[in-house]
């Protein structure tokens, strides 16, 4: 991993060079971002529910009890793979602020990983954020929302929880437009794919009293977890009011 660690930020800099032309055109050809639908569109409920009780399954038989032993999920060792496994998905972010046209926030970003990748060690340390320069996480499904892409309808993915199908074509795009898929090469590959696994262990760890509200208490939890996915996603990008009081049970 230490000989990929240099050449990560000259990378990510020739990455997003090149992507400035395209955001550039999408920005004289003024997008519009996607009207905000007020009701849920959830033809494949019946099949979404069926998913659904598969990955409670699977939460119940692996996540929960495997998280219980993570704490509270905010040891030092948590926290390090946190940041190792946020900083690799960093250059993500790059990409797609540059697609969204927003550069100011696609170089702050290159600065941040670019920091952190150094002076962080790999990104096992979070320096940047005392630096002024906290995390600004997006996504190729926000992406197509600046590009006026509509939601679509909800859906459930198996393992990977709800989604919509704008949100479930971003996230496979998102694996594919990922700098470093490209540099980082086996063994180095597995130990980024082992980083994560752990990191979504924490995740679980760290929303242990809010998910099992939702997944083992509410009448409905299908209907609940539904609800909390599509408010935090139209929050996220600016679509609903503000609720302090309101805790994203997917969040990393």
């Amino acid at each position: 991993m230490a000989q990929v660690i240099p050449s990560l930020s000259k990378t990510i800099s020739r990455f997003s060079a090149g992507c400035v032309g395209i955001a550039l055109t999408l920005a004289v050809a003024g997008c519009a971002k996607a009207p905000v639908s007020s009701e849920v569109g959830d033809p494949g409920e019946a099949f979404n529910r069926k998913v659904f009780a598969f990955n409670v399954g699977v939460d119940k038989a692996v996540l929960q009890p495997i998280s219980g032993v993570a704490g509270s999920g905010r040891g030092p060792i948590l926290t390090g793979v946190h940041n190792f496994a946020a900083n690799l998905d960093t250059p993500g972010d790059i990409v797609n602020n540059v697609l969204q046209g927003r550069l100011m926030r696609a170089a702050r970003n290159t600065l941040r990983f670019g920091v952190n990748t150094t002076a962080g060690i790999g990104g096992l340390f979070d320096p940047s954020t005392a630096l002024g320069l906290p995390a600004q996480e997006t996504d190729f499904g926000e992406t197509l929302y600046v590009w006026g892409v509509a939601e679509g309808n909800y859906q459930m993915l198996p393992i990977l929880g709800p989604s919509t199908a704008r949100d479930t074509v971003g996230i496979a795009v998102d694996y594919a437009i990922n700098p470093l898929r490209f540099l980082i090469k086996s063994p180095e590959s597995d130990y980024v794919t082992g980083a994560k696994v752990i990191d979504k262990i924490g995740s679980r760890a760290r929303h242990s009293d809010t998910v099992d509200s939702i997944l083992y208490d509410s009448a409905d939890p299908y209907a609940q977890a539904r609800l909390l996915y599509l408010q935090n996603r139209h929050y996220t990008l600016g679509q609903a009011p503000t609720d302090d009081s309101f805790e994203d049970p997917y969040a990393q």
